[in-house]
């Protein structure tokens, strides 16, 4: 991190995130939800939306109905943040059926050659264009073998294919099919941050009896959802500017992030940790060293105006 300019924050204008009201959390937070097999993740978001009471509920992520684990969902004013958690990394544990006997080494190796980059048609039942496509795994570790079934855990770029990874593997050694996937990390979310539906809706009980605590575990800050993407700490005077709709200037910004590449997503942040929006950087982070120019374009703004004092221009 660099630090552009000293700088502090009033304590008169916003909210650090972890001080927020439940009230709050409830209109702005993030959850993850163990998904069970069977709904689709649309159905879970919509069960969500209805435990909770709140206008809107979304998904960060799609899982096919047979498939479990992590599912981040972003309630009511929050859903525009899903954006950021699409195409962030995801990470599985496969139960692979082989469709026969192959030695533990030859599954060992295989699998090792797979790790890199790969090339995927997605499936016939997909909700993209049928063409070819290039997909990163970023490493892959062989958990188990016993007999035919095979136990791995991937890490892999947004948008791989686990079932499509599974049967092209198998192909040279007589077949392979996916018999369980479980979701174990979507961005920045794991499995330890998950609970069921039913943990859920116990927690909501008891929060309309007065007892916010369980709930209060469950939902998280909405800036959770991007803790992964390069982020610029703006000053306050710069923050109102941006919720009106303002490109940020280089002026504007009290420290940053020492990998910023420019065009990609980047978060803006108040220095009390706030998003105040997502937005496209305009240059990189040798870029941000200069006194003067485009810093990025906000494309989706969480902040709402007259939460920090509209003082400096841009």
């Amino acid at each position: 991190m660099t630090v552009k300019q000293a700088a502090t924050t009033s304590p008169d204008h916003g909210c650090a995130p972890e001080e927020r009201h439940i009230s709050d959390l409830l209109q702005t937070g993030m959850l993850v939800i163990n998904k069970p097999k069977g709904p689709t993740s649309h159905m879970v978001a919509e069960y969500v939306k209805k435990i909770l009471k709140v206008k809107k509920a979304g998904h960060g992520g799609t899982l096919d109905p047979g498939v479990t684990g992590v599912l981040p969902v972003a309630l009511a004013k929050s859903t525009r943040v899903s954006q950021a958690l699409l195409l962030a990394g995801k990470e599985y544990v496969c139960l692979m059926r082989l469709h026969k006997d192959v030695p533990e080494k030859k599954i060992a190796s295989r699998l090792k050659q797979y790790q890199g980059e790969i090339t995927q048609l997605p499936p016939v039942r997909s909700a993209v264009k049928r063409e070819k496509r290039k997909r990163t795994v970023y490493s892959i570790e062989l958990l188990d073998v016993k007999d035919r079934n095979v136990l791995f855990k991937m890490r892999c770029q947004a948008g791989t294919y686990v079932r499509k990874f599974v049967h092209d593997y198998g192909l040279p050694l007589g077949g392979a099919h996916m018999a369980q996937l479980i979701r174990t990390k979507a961005g920045p979310y794991t499995d330890k941050e998950m609970h069921t539906l039913q943990e859920l809706e116990d927690a909501y009980q008891f929060y309309q009896e007065g007892d916010e605590a369980m709930l209060r575990e469950i939902l998280l800050p909405l800036e959770t959802a991007i803790s992964h993407l390069p982020k610029m700490w703006l000053l306050d005077s710069t923050i109102d500017s941006i919720a009106h709709g303002a490109k940020l200037h280089l002026p504007g910004i009290a420290k940053y992030d020492d990998h910023i590449i420019e065009d990609d997503m980047v978060a803006l942040l108040s220095l009390k940790g706030e998003l105040v929006a997502l937005a496209k950087a305009a240059t990189d982070s040798k870029g941000m060293a200069k006194a003067k120019g485009l810093a990025a374009s906000p494309h989706t703004v969480f902040i709402q105006p007259g939460v920090y004092p509209r003082e400096q221009r841009l």
